[in-house]
């Protein structure tokens, strides 16, 4: 269980009104092996672009495209 500290960090990360995806993306990259792979199970997708941008040269995948 969590505690009080972490639902108000919780509260002042909603308020930000970041993306879910980011959301998930920064849970990904702060869990534990079993966390991680609870998060594979729910957000496969989301799992896998946090690996693949992990190990991309700047997080830039094939896949961004050309940006000016």
């Amino acid at each position: 269980m969590s505690g009080l500290f972490d639902y108000r960090v919780a509260t002042q990360l909603a308020a930000s009104d970041p993306p879910f995806d980011a959301l998930v993306m920064a849970a990904v990259m702060k869990a534990d092996s079993t966390n991680r792979a609870r998060l594979g199970v729910a957000f496969p997708e989301l799992v896998a672009e946090t690996t693949a941008r992990y190990v991309a040269a700047g997080g830039l995948l094939d896949t961004d495209g050309a940006r000016s």
